[in-house]
């Protein structure tokens, strides 16, 4: 059983949903990969990625949506989950205090977005993890929010493809509150599977701990970014822990790629027509799909 509260911030306008700015405050930004100064504008043309160097930037759960789904098609789900402090949880400042800040910053009320659209006129149901809030880490709403989307695909004989960018893995606040989570969305997968409807899982830089050792290595295809850092410990721990000597790349979309657990790599300017060529061989043409 999920625990959080209800209520908070409704009906804000899906355009303002921009966690941060995307691609910097002003008309230009450097390059996070190439070190380059770039326009502002440049960088959003080529949605978030740097056409010098190829890095794949932030850019929001909202507008990976709005890229990868039909114009005017997604319809959001569960928008009034809020996380609750079933622990009082403080440190530096207090879990209260933290998820606050980032609701005003971001303009929403977790770190998922969930709901339906079309995906070239085939309805999917799909979640996005945004980064920008609280690193995207999984607490008890966005676990919940899996598993509901997940429900729904099943109820409605949906694909469903889920977006991570939880670079914060479980998140620590909600302590077994947030670890549970792990077990009740691949619960909720193996239903999906059973029913014999498609998850696929895309990975972008970064994806970590609880959240890759749960949905989102689950995929029957798992596709990642280029160059993305995902795993579950991160290169630095894990060499302070054990003292053990990484082998180049460690970590990153093409190592995964060539040791087999993703299935491929795909530019974000792709991703979009992928998705539809997957899904056309998993389910048949539109026009034939149940």
């Amino acid at each position: 059983m999920a625990i959080f509260g209800w209520g908070g911030l409704k009906n804000i306008n899906k355009k303002s949903q921009t966690p941060r700015p995307e691609l910097g405050t002003g008309p230009a930004t450097k390059c996070e990969g190439c070190g380059e100064i770039l326009m502002k504008k440049a960088l959003e043309d080529h949605l978030g990625v740097c056409p010098r160097c190829d890095h794949h930037h932030y850019i929001s759960a909202h507008r990976r949506i709005e890229v990868l789904l039909d114009d005017d098609t997604f319809v959001e789900r569960d928008t009034d989950l809020v996380s609750s402090d079933p622990l009082n949880f403080k440190a530096v400042k207090s879990y209260k205090d933290s998820l606050q800040a980032a609701i005003r910053n971001t303009e929403m009320l977790s770190a998922m977005v969930s709901g339906t659209g079309n995906l070239f006129d085939r309805k999917i149901a799909i979640g996005v993890t945004d980064s920008a809030f609280l690193a995207g880490s999984m607490g008890s709403v966005v676990g919940e929010k899996i598993s509901r989307i997940t429900e729904h695909a099943i109820e409605n004989g949906l694909a469903l493809v889920l977006v991570s960018g939880s670079g914060g893995g479980a998140r620590m606040h909600e302590s077994m509150y947030s670890l549970m989570q792990m077990a009740k969305s691949s619960a909720s997968l193996a239903r999906l599977r059973k029913a014999g409807l498609p998850f696929i899982s895309v990975v972008t830089d970064c994806t970590m701990g609880g959240t890759w050792a749960s949905w989102a290595a689950l995929g029957d295809v798992i596709i990642a970014e280029p160059k993305a850092m995902v795993g579950f410990t991160g290169a630095r721990v894990i060499k302070t822990t054990i003292n053990a000597v990484l082998p180049e790349g460690f970590q990153r979309s093409e190592f995964l790629l060539e040791h087999g657990q993703v299935d491929m790599i795909v530019h974000r300017s792709d991703m979009r027509e992928r998705l539809g060529s997957i899904l056309d061989k998993i389910m048949g043409p539109v026009a034939e799909a149940v």
